[in-house]
């Protein structure tokens, strides 16, 4: 994540906050190994905070900002331990979602060269992941609580879309991607009572973080991308326009 254009003073900023958002995930996850559910509660709403301010210092997007800041509400709202607030957490991320969509159809990546094998690849993730979203829907169903299968089942439509799509930016929003529907993923398991992991939470929280840097790291690649190229002055500043003729 590098601000652009460059400035020594953002840098700093950007890689404290960094540093800040692996110490905070670190401190969270092992937290949950310790089963130490106060000290989540206290961490967690720190985190995408810090990571959407270290995307905005990066010059990137705003609908990234949002993306990440839907991703907070989310988690704040999930800390309450009640169905109409599980229903607004999620309400919030496919808000979230929806900003990433958005984001991926801008900043997709146009093939340099044309690559036979680029449909073939494409069709195949994306047949991947729909058989994976029918059969985890259809095996999760009937262990649903009622009032949550249809929010559950279109809501993991949305973020199947979303990991499908986010191979288009590369291999950092792809992976990204595919960590996120893995984190949702385990959390759903947990709501239909399936055995879990030992401190399932911890690994719901450890492929969660990782998605949301993982995307927001992709986002901003894919962004600088579609920047021009700073300028070089006389003086050597970069700058947005060509230097004024003598």
């Amino acid at each position: 994540m590098i601000p652009h254009p460059a400035s020594p003073r953002r840098s700093t900023a950007v890689r404290a906050l960094l540093l800040a958002y692996a110490v905070a995930a670190t401190a969270d996850v092992a937290l949950l190994l310790a089963g130490s559910s106060a000290g989540h509660t206290t961490v967690k709403p720190v985190l995408l905070l810090l990571l959407a301010a270290c995307a905005a210092l990066c010059g990137g997007p705003r609908l990234l900002t949002a993306a990440l800041l839907c991703g907070w509400g989310g988690d704040v709202l999930l800390l309450v331990d009640d169905d109409l607030a599980f229903l607004a957490g999620m309400g919030s991320f496919a808000v979230g979602h929806l900003c990433y969509l958005a984001l991926f159809a801008r900043h997709a990546r146009p093939a340099a060269v044309p690559d036979p094998g680029a449909r073939a690849r494409r069709t195949a993730l994306g047949l991947g992941y729909a058989t994976a979203l029918v059969l985890v829907v259809a095996l999760l169903w009937p262990d649903l609580p009622a009032g949550l299968r249809v929010p559950v089942a279109l809501y993991s439509v949305l973020l199947t879309v979303v990991a499908f799509r986010a191979a288009s930016l590369g291999p950092l929003a792809g992976l990204g991607g595919a960590l996120f529907l893995l984190s949702d993923t385990l959390i759903a398991t947990g709501i239909a009572d399936w055995p879990q992991l030992p401190r399932p939470d911890a690994w719901v929280m450890l492929t969660y973080l990782a998605a949301q840097f993982l995307l927001a790291a992709g986002v901003l690649a894919a962004h600088a991308r579609g920047l021009p190229e700073p300028v070089l002055t006389t003086t050597g500043n970069p700058t947005g326009s060509a230097p004024a003729p003598r």
